[in-house]
């Protein structure tokens, strides 16, 4: 006879995390020991100190608020609601409860046996890593009090763990030219000079016994050491090197430099005594290592065209894919995509200029704006440059702008080409608004300053975070020198940059819901960019500004500053960085997956654990928004 409750609960708990992993019958199990049970607003599951119960708990329905009594107070701490886990830590360390939970509404949940999640979890390797990673680290609590916790662990220790190697499999080649033992000297080197190869094997019952290469040619033939008309195997190297088909190029790259040999032989069961069925060289790693950034920078180097740099581009986008799938630290791709970024646009520089009919009239510098400025820039977006000449007379100002204007188009025009699309805002140096004299660019920025506007804070925000690609490096120095004294001279600018910085409330309504765009094309669609990653951005900008602090255009490294000479809030700056690290990955975990921006998230499409991820990066986001708040007194501004 069915049990009914028992398969309700089942179909309840496959829906989240970790009971998504489970094997049917271990979640039946699990479903048929589930002890059912209501609270009404106001009651305690367990409170702070309390031994631990047999059981951890699932909401069915209804708000579980976590509570952390200090003193007198009772800390709100975070709110459990459907599917959300609480109350296994203390089960799984046998520890107490180190807070309350309480019912904040009418609330059904699901008692489960933690002895039978153990006995379960012992052969189901990614539940064991679900509940390790994220119960166990506390993820709810990035940084209370300097608790023992990590702001979702499972993501960090996956970036920290990890090796740098290439876990792609290798391709090989799959018609390896092959001789018998029997054959002459002579005959392989004809075989070989016939198919234009460096190499051939040696196969007995289609069995590889030995190799001859090019250099065993010239080494013990060419020399007269071994007569041509001997065997092949007095000069083969045996045994060969075998592997199987599923190589991949770490493990080339290992057996190559350990055996000091150029050739790897590829055999069904990855062994000398099964069939060849194919050969991987070290020029096939060569070539497959085409997506190492330093072979790519060094491809854009050699590049003489734009269509070449379009296809290294399209390399440095499968190079990004690879990273992200291999779980390379973020911080790590954001250096490397930015580099070849920036490597790129050099490159599109030099060709524009030879392609100029003089050279330039006066020295300049060219300046990547927005996210390429702050190298977080990994997906291709659109273009936001701009470029900053010295000062010259009245008399060749007309002609000197111009003669930047067109340089700058023809970089545009190879950025677009390439894949960088037009800026929609022409915030393009292409643009005469964008391409000025460097008096002019400091009476932009005081003017930006001394006088803000809506407008003139949104582009700020923009031009604030420029980097020096190409050029003249005093150029910018005097540019920011000025910028600096502008603001000083003015520092209720801050507080605007301030009020600018929390125009995006946090995103979510009272620890609950995902805050979606209401109308639009992305109507119900969570905005990533606008509501997460920006308000960290801004916040970073504007304490890194507010103490005067210059080069520092990276939001993680800006962060990383702010910790340094603001200890007091150490943890919240660190644990800034570790959202923004989160963000920043998924966002770009979706573009690739969509092939889009990665900005909007379809909400529908996430399961239980990846919005348990998102919503741990929110809390970083309120409380960098309160101190904004707090500091600028921008309740007054409001």
């Amino acid at each position: 006879m069915k049990n009914t409750i028992a398969e309700r609960i089942f179909d309840f708990l496959k829906n989240f995390p970790p009971f998504d992993v489970l094997e049917k019958d271990q979640l039946y199990k699990i479903a048929s020991n589930v002890k059912v049970t209501y609270l009404e607003k106001g009651n305690f599951i367990f409170k702070q100190e309390e031994n631990p119960h047999e059981n951890f708990y699932i909401v069915k329905d209804g708000a579980i608020g976590l509570y952390r009594t200090m003193g007198e107070d009772q800390i709100l701490v975070d709110i459990c609601d459907e599917g959300d886990i609480f109350g296994l830590r203390p089960l799984i360390q046998n520890d107490h409860y180190l807070m309350s939970a309480k019912a904040n509404e009418e609330s059904l949940l699901y008692a489960i046996s933690v002895e039978i999640l153990k006995e379960i979890i012992k052969t189901n390797d990614k539940a064991t890593k679900f509940i390790t990673a994220s119960f166990v680290s506390n993820i709810k609590t990035p940084y209370v009090n300097k608790a023992n916790s990590h702001l979702f662990a499972n993501v960090d220790s996956l970036e920290k763990n990890n090796a740098f190697t290439e876990v792609q499999t290798a391709q090989f080649s799959k018609n390896p030219i092959t001789c018998l033992k029997t054959s002459t000297i002579k005959d392989a080197a004809l075989i070989m000079s016939s198919k234009r190869v460096g190499s051939i094997l040696i196969v007995e019952d289609n069995k590889p016994i030995g190799i001859i290469t090019d250099k065993d040619l010239r080494l013990k033939i060419a020399t007269g050491l071994i007569s041509i008309e001997e065997k092949v195997t007095a000069i083969m190297s045996s045994p060969v090197i075998t592997f199987p088909k599923k190589i991949t190029i770490a493990e080339a790259q290992i057996a190559m430099i350990k055996h000091q040999i150029t050739h790897l032989c590829i055999t069904e069961n990855g062994t000398s005594n099964s069939v060849l069925i194919g050969i991987l060289s070290e020029h096939d790693i060569v070539v497959l290592h085409g997506n190492n950034p330093s072979v790519l920078i060094k491809e854009i180097k050699r590049a003489k065209n734009v269509n070449s740099l379009k296809y290294i581009r399209e390399k440095a986008s499968s190079l990004l894919k690879g990273y992200i799938e291999q779980r390379i630290p973020i911080v790590f791709i954001s250096k490397i995509i930015s580099e070849i970024t920036d490597a790129i646009t050099i490159k599109s520089i030099e060709l524009s200029l030879k392609e100029m009919k003089t050279s330039p009239p006066a020295k300049f510098s060219w300046l990547a704006l927005g996210s390429q400025g702050r190298k977080e820039q990994l997906l291709i977006t659109d273009q936001d440059n701009a470029l900053v000449f010295e000062d010259v007379t009245d008399e060749i100002y007309k002609s000197t702008q111009e003669y930047f204007m067109n340089l700058s188009k023809k970089i545009t025009e190879k950025l677009h080409i390439i894949g960088y699309e037009y800026c929609p805002a022409e915030m393009m140096a292409s643009n005469s608004k964008w391409c000025l004299s460097l008096s002019e660019w400091k009476h932009q920025f005081n003017t930006w300053i001394t006088k803000p506007s809506e407008k003139s804070i949104m582009l700020s925000t923009i031009f604030f975070d420029y980097n020096l690609v190409y050029g003249e490096k005093e150029l910018v120095k005097k540019m920011s020198k000025s910028i600096f004294k502008s603001i000083k001279s003015y520092e209720i600018f801050l507080n605007f940059l301030g009020r600018n910085a929390l125009v995006n409330p946090p995103p979510l309504g009272f620890f609950r819901q995902f805050l979606v765009e209401n109308d639009g094309e992305h109507k119900d669609q969570f905005d990533l960019k606008s509501r997460a990653l920006m308000p960290l951005i801004d916040a970073a900008r504007l304490l890194i500004l507010s103490h005067n602090i210059k080069n520092k255009n990276n939001t993680i490294d800006r962060y990383r500053k702010l910790a340094k000479i603001e200890p007091q809030n150490k943890e919240l700056y660190l644990s800034c960085i570790d959202a923004f690290k989160i963000l920043l990955r998924y966002k770009t975990e979706q573009g690739i997956k969509h092939n889009d921006s990665g900005r909007f998230v379809d909400l529908n499409l996430l399961n239980k654990s990846e919005k348990l991820k998102l919503k741990g990066c929110f809390k970083p986001i309120k409380d960098i928004q309160e101190l904004l708040n707090i500091r600028y007194n921008l309740a007054q501004m409001m």
